[in-house]
């Protein structure tokens, strides 16, 4: 009976690899696919000005119509305005007014990047007063979504009023290793391009004729799974405007947002997952291994019951336990056919541990 062979260190190796999948429920690569359902994709979100309903907050968009019980949420969309306005008041007591659903989505979003509820989102030098947000769903992606993988394309109109749109992507490609750390992971600026290569040499981009004065479009957050858009330069570009009325039924900013989504019909974003391998090579040298541990073989008295097997041992190794240094078994590895083995052969199994 053999005892446990401690590995050394040049018999392990670690390798980490980057597995990239579709986000969007049953692999499916766009989720604009979903806007083409019968129902649609939205939920079932009614117009009211309950100020305390989750729909004054945020939208769900599903990957089929929002009465089916297999419905799985995609994605929500929100509206943020610091001050509070485009959504009715949660009160209208003296000292609460501004206090609306539309300025804990701000607030919401800058303390999960910045830190704080003091610090403003400013794209490329504009600090617009308000925010659209896009918050893909935690159990649509792995570990993250992929930089250089996303495709959105807004719908609007163009200053002739003829429908126009924008095509937005992140800069990870264009400005590689240059993403923001911040309390969200990785921000990368949201960029008019394709799958994360930007058009033209500036962060603020808009068409012909608009405004230059809007900022940039916004930020992509792919370690925590949203996206935060400038409303001023959507308005510059496609003519997405926002509304601080609070008196409008919940948000109908979100509803022009949610229009804007589905009238552009792409938006594609990879989930990304790091698997890391970890491998033991297992070495049974020729004096190695060579008798069985099965109890069986051995009389009371210590030894072999079969006599063939004292000049001319041989097992057959079908498993390789991996232990602790308290001589605790933690893995098992199975091999793909018994290996024979005897005092005139050596074994070199790899075993691969993923985690």
């Amino acid at each position: 009976m053999a005892g446990l062979t401690r590995y050394n260190n040049s018999d392990k190796v670690i390798d980490t690899q980057k597995i990239s999948t579709s986000t969007w429920s049953d692999n499916t690569n766009d989720a604009s696919t979903f806007m083409a359902l019968p129902g649609g994709p939205t939920s079932s979100i009614a117009v009211t000005n309950d100020a305390t309903s989750s729909n004054a907050f945020f939208m769900e968009l599903f990957n089929t119509a929002s009465v089916h019980t297999t419905k799985e949420t995609q994605y929500a969309i929100a509206y943020g305005h610091k001050k509070g306005s485009g959504s009715k008041d949660f009160t209208n007591d003296e000292g609460a007014f501004g206090n609306s659903p539309s300025k804990v989505i701000y607030n919401q979003y800058r303390q999960l990047v910045y830190g704080d509820e003091t610090s403003d989102f400013n794209f490329d030098g504009v600090t617009p007063d308000d925010i659209y947000v896009i918050n893909v769903n935690r159990a649509r992606y792995k570990h993250n979504l992929k930089p250089g993988t996303l495709n959105l394309t807004l719908s609007g109109s163009t200053a002739g009023s003829a429908i126009g749109s924008i095509k937005l992507t992140d800069d990870s490609v264009s400005a590689t290793g240059s993403a923001v750390i911040t309390n969200a992971g990785r921000q990368f600026n949201l960029v008019s391009g394709s799958s994360g290569v930007r058009l033209g040499d500036t962060l603020t981009q808009v068409i012909e004729g608009a405004i230059k004065a809007s900022g940039s479009y916004g930020f992509f957050y792919p370690d925590a799974g949203f996206i935060i858009l400038n409303p001023m330069a959507l308005s510059s570009s496609i003519h997405l405007s926002s509304s601080a009325n609070a008196n409008e039924p919940r948000s109908l900013n979100i509803a022009r947002f949610k229009n804007a989504i589905s009238g552009g019909a792409q938006f594609i974003v990879d989930s990304e997952e790091k698997v890391t391998s970890q491998y033991f090579f297992t070495r049974a040298k020729n004096n190695e291994y060579n008798y069985t541990t099965n109890p069986s073989f051995i009389d009371n008295n210590g030894n072999l019951n079969f006599t063939s097997m004292v000049d001319n041992p041989k097992t057959f190794i079908t498993t390789i336990g991996l232990y602790n240094d308290s001589n605790d078994l933690v893995a098992v590895a199975k091999v793909s056919q018994p290996i024979a083995k005897d005092f005139s052969k050596e074994a070199l199994m790899r075993v691969k541990l993923d985690y």
